[in-house]
């Protein structure tokens, strides 16, 4: 990483690498930029309108493979990679490759050429040799058979175990094809093939399952596959995927699915990693494919918390568009640039209210050419609209141009309840002054019937006086009394969290830490099941028998 400074401010440099090896960048960023700078630059660079569905990956220096977070600042999360290099990747393959156009598309079959070279793209000899007639044709073009003689295909990187006999099927295919296609039309169909395979958008990440066997797990718009020996051996459909979190280096999916009797069914399936650094990455890696394919909109993603009791808890906010939010962008566009098109005296009529000379049902028609709903993104489900009596409920429809009225009835509730709280703290406040005054003027008359009467009623007016001492003595004390009550209340009141959350604390970590153990050592039939979980078998082998290693050495060497 090199830096200059100038006016006072620090500039960072790095390379950033494109699809094609040869082709890279030289980028600068100061230390307050965030991951989105640099991969905005790139994009416009580029001329890429669909940004979202790319990322830049680095590998820091544990070798360790990362996305480069577009929220955070770039500093802070490249400040041990030296010398700074990003590449520049496809990070969410679309279900549906013709949502890019232009440059983003370009980049997406680059992308997928790449993937086939690396071996990513697994496929049979025969969509490989597909595939590889069509990149023979966006290289050389058509078949000349006087410029194309000999061995021609060997001369191009295809596949990554590109041997001689998947080079003749490749040759044949490409001598086959008809003259005159463009560029556009080899690119679209080298793309469809590559989205009917089952790696299209797969990154292998290697894992173990519970038995000990090697698998590669994959990540993609429609869920979570593991593949083994090249072909897919199960495959977890975001819909049936309830949660997903790590315990050390083990990467735990949640299930929750329907079975043949309708009823719903919980799975919960553990896959092993090479190290807790791996399984943080397949666990991000999983929580940003899940929320970008599935989310209706961004602000919709909450904190997710991928670590568990016993490993450090790893926390994620997502950030960016969803695939909901960028189609619903672009039918937005599309509905814009159809209203502009328009002649004016369609748009006049259209920007007329309702009244006695427009009736309502052309009105009713406007808004429901205007106002269609945006379709569902969801992979597993296709493309459509929702009705008009439908726009309210549903989720998907997010241009509905009607105000709810639960708003405004929630603030005439609220506006009506200040004015009830006002009115009766006015009557509270009423009602106690006028019990003042009447205490005052009822003295007042007293004193004034004491005073005129005092020749005639001595005896009467001083026992009259003492009673009204004695009756004053005693609200006094009743007031005392009343007062000492509310203070003792008060102090009764007192809690302290700390004093309360301590030993409640201590006693769960110990009957915990008690049941873990009385699992683990007993033989029971009744537990032989939860000893199958994922968290035991973590819990066992990663902390509980190094643990009680440790401990029989210390202790054996003690006694």
């Amino acid at each position: 990483m090199f830096k200059s400074r100038s006016e006072g401010n620090v500039v960072y440099k790095c390379t950033v690498r494109l699809l094609e090896d040869l082709d890279v960048l030289e980028c600068e960023f100061q230390p307050h930029h965030k991951g989105s700078f640099l991969l905005e630059y790139i994009c416009d660079t580029l001329e890429i309108t669909e940004r979202d569905y790319f990322g830049l990956r680095f590998v820091d220096s544990a070798k360790q493979r990362h996305w480069l977070d577009l929220a955070k600042t770039i500093i802070k999360q490249v400040k041990d990679v030296e010398p700074l290099v990003l590449s520049f990747r496809v990070k969410f393959y679309p279900a549906d490759p013709c949502r890019l156009t232009g440059n983003g598309k370009v980049m997406l079959f680059q992308q997928l050429k790449r993937d086939l070279r690396h071996g990513r793209l697994y496929c049979s000899i025969g969509e490989a040799a597909a595939l590889g007639a069509l990149i023979v044709q966006d290289e050389v073009g058509d078949y000349d058979p006087e410029a194309h003689t000999g061995e021609y295909v060997s001369s191009l990187k295809i596949a990554l175990r590109q041997t001689e006999p998947l080079e003749k099927k490749v040759l044949e295919l490409h001598q086959k094809r008809e003259p005159g296609q463009d560029a556009a039309g080899v690119m679209d169909e080298f793309v469809g093939i590559a989205r009917s395979l089952e790696t299209y958008g797969i990154d292998p990440h290697p894992v173990k399952d519970h038995r000990g066997t090697q698998l590669y797990l994959g990540i993609n718009f429609s869920g979570i596959s593991t593949f083994a020996a090249g072909r897919r051996a199960q495959h977890f459909r975001w819909p049936e995927v309830h949660k997903i979190n790590f315990e050390g280096k083990m990467f735990i999916i949640h299930l929750a699915y329907t079975d043949d009797r309708r009823e719903v069914k919980k799975h919960t399936v553990g896959f092993k990693c090479p190290s807790g650094s791996a399984c943080r990455y397949v666990w991000r890696c999983a929580i940003e494919q899940m929320l970008f394919f599935t989310l209706p909109n961004s602000q919709q993603a909450s904190v997710m918390s991928g670590g568990g009791f016993f490993s450090w808890g790893t926390k994620f906010k997502y950030s960016g568009r969803t695939e909901r939010e960028i189609l619903s962008e672009s039918l937005n566009a599309l509905r814009q640039q159809k209203l502009n098109n328009t002649s004016p005296s369609k748009r006049k009529a259209q920007s007329v209210p309702a009244t006695p000379s427009s009736p309502q049902g052309d009105l009713a028609e406007i808004r429901k050419s205007r106002y269609s709903s945006l379709p569902r993104s969801t992979m597993s489900e296709p493309l459509g609209g929702c009705n008009d009596h439908h726009m309210a409920s549903s989720v998907y429809c997010t241009d509905n141009p009607l105000p709810t009225l639960e708003t405004v009835s929630e603030e005439a509730r609220k506006t009506n309840g200040e004015s009830n709280d006002h009115l009766s703290d006015y009557y509270f406040r009423d009602s106690f002054d006028h019990s003042s005054s009447e205490s005052g003027f009822t003295s007042n008359v007293i004193e004034n019937r004491l005073g005129s009467h005092l020749h005639h009623r001595q005896n009467y007016t001083s026992d009259a006086i003492s009673s009204l001492a004695m009756h004053s003595m005693a609200n006094n004390s009743a007031m005392i009394q009343q007062q000492n009550a509310t203070n003792s209340a008060k102090n009764v009141k007192k809690f302290s969290l700390i004093q309360a959350f301590v030993p409640s604390f201590i006693f769960v970590v110990v009957v915990l830490a008690v049941s873990a153990v009385y699992i683990l050592e007993s033989d029971s039939e009744m537990f032989s099941s939860m000893k199958n979980w994922p968290e035991m078998i973590c819990l066992r082998y990663q902390y509980y028998q190094p643990l009680k290693e440790f401990l029989a050495k210390k202790f054996g060497a003690i006694f």
